[in-house]
C-alpha cells in the first residue's frame, strides 16, 4: 500500500540542493582513512580554523575512474566544494578530542535519539562485510544476524552506525561503495516532508512496516526517476540504484499524537554527535526570507554571530539545517 504524501506549497528561492551531512569525529587520523580507504570516499576539501580550535573535512563518493587533482584546503578546492552538485559527508574535528581523556561523541540510537545512521550501497553485502571485518571493522549487525538478512551495520571509529545496503542490480555502478543514505527519525511526516520538499527534495519511495514508515527523499538535482508507485518493488529498485544519496526519514507511528514527544537533535550537551544537514542556495538572505515563513525558526540568522552570510534554520523536529551560499563565502580559514 502506497503512502499519501502531503506536498509542499512552494519551493524556496535559490535552487536549494542537499550538499552535506555533518558528523563530529574525535580523531581524523582514524576517521578519514575509514571513509576513504575502506568506504571509497574522496577527501575533496578541508578547512582549518586554529583560531577557533576546530577543522572540517569534506568527503564524497566520486564516480569510479574520476580523478580529483585539487589540493584540499586551497581556494580551488573550496570553489569546487561550494559549487558541486553532489552530497558530502562533513567531518568536524574539535582539536584535542583525539586524546585519551575525551569521553567520545554520542553516536545516536539511544532512547529518543533522532539521528540513526549513514549508509553505503554495494553489490554484495556479504563480501563487503567480510572485507571490512578483515580490515578490523566491528559490527552492530552482520548480514546474517537479526531478522533482516542481507543488511549490515558497521561501526565507524566514533561508533556511528554505517549501513551496508545491497544494490538491486549488481554490475551497474562500478564503485564498490557509494554514499547512499542519511537517516533521521521524525515525529510527524505531515510537517517534515513538506519542509524538505520546500528545500527542493522529492519523495521517491515510502514503505509502511506496520509500526513505522520510512520515507526516502532525494535532492532536486538527482536524476528523474519517472512515474511509479512509491510503495512498489520498482520504487525499492530505483532507490537502491541511485548514485546520489537519499535522506531517509523514519516515522514511528503515534509520535505525532504525543504533544510532549521530541527527538534529540544531536546538538544537546552530553549527546553531541550528528550536527546538521546542509543545503546550497544561490542567495542565503533570500532563501532565509522564504524559510522564515515556514515558522520553525533559526538557530543562527544570516547576520548572526561572527560568520555573516551563513545561516542555520530549524526543521520541524529541531534538526539544524545549514544554509550556505552557492559559490561560498570567505570563512576565514587558514588555507593550505
Amino acid at each position: 500500500m502506497s503512502e499519501k504524501i502531503i506536498k509542499a506549497k512552494n519551493v524556496i528561492s535559490g535552487r536549494p540542493t542537499w550538499q552535506q551531512t555533518m558528523l563530529r569525529i574525535s580523531d581524523p587520523a582514524k576517521s578519514i582513512p575509514f571513509y576513504t580507504d575502506l568506504m571509497g570516499m574522496t577527501l575533496i576539501d578541508k578547512f582549518n580554523f586554529p583560531q577557533y580550535k576546530f577543522s572540517l573535512y569534506f568527503l564524497t563518493t566520486l564516480p569510479k575512474g574520476e580523478s580529483y587533482t585539487l589540493i584540499p584546503g586551497t581556494q580551488e578546492s573550496h570553489d569546487y566544494l561550494w559549487s558541486m552538485e553532489g552530497t558530502t559527508l562533513e567531518l568536524t574535528y574539535n582539536h584535542g578530542t583525539e586524546k585519551e581523556d575525551f569521553k567520545g561523541y554520542h553516536p545516536g540510537n539511544d532512547d529518543r535519539d533522532g539521528f540513526g545512521h549513514v549508509a553505503f550501497n554495494c553489490d554484495d553485502v556479504y563480501a563487503a562485510s567480510e572485507n571490512l571485518a578483515k580490515a578490523g571493522v566491528t559490527f552492530k549487525k552482520k548480514p546474517d544476524e537479526g531478522r533482516m538478512k542481507g543488511l549490515a551495520f558497521a561501526y565507524d571509529p566514533d561508533g556511528y552506525w554505517v549501513g551496508i545496503v545491497k544494490r538491486s542490480k549488481p554490475g551497474i555502478i562500478p564503485n564498490e561503495f557509494n554514499f547512499s543514505q542519511t537517516m533521521l527519525r521524525i515525529k510527524d511526516p505531515k510537517k517534515t516532508i513538506p519542509f524538505y520538499e520546500s528545500l527542493g527534495m522529492k519523495v521517491i519511495r515510502s514503505k509502511n512496516y506496520g509500526t513505522f514508515t520510512n520515507y526516502f527523499l532525494v535532492s532536486s538535482n538527482a536524476p528523474s526517476l519517472g512515474e511509479y508507485d512509491l510503495g512498489s518493488d520498482d520504487a525499492k529498485v530505483k532507490c537502491s540504484m541511485l548514485f546520489h544519496p537519499v535522506l531517509e526519514l523514519t516515522h514511528n507511528h503515534g509520535t505525532e499524537e504525543d504533544d510532549t514527544f521530541k527527538h534529540y537533535n544531536g546538538n544537546e550537551d552530553g549527546r553531541q554527535g550528528f550536527g546538521h544537514i546542509g543545503f546550497l542556495v544561490d542567495d542565503v538572505y533570500e532563501a532565509c526570507d522564504s524559510i522564515r515563513t515556514l515558522g520553525y525558526g533559526f538557530k543562527k540568522e544570516p547576520d548572526g554571530g561572527s560568520m555573516k552570510g551563513l545561516a542555520f534554520a530549524y526543521d520541524p523536529d529541531g534538526y539544524a539545517i545549514e544554509i550556505i551560499k552557492r559559490g561560498g563565502i570567505d570563512f576565514g580559514d587558514v588555507k593550505a
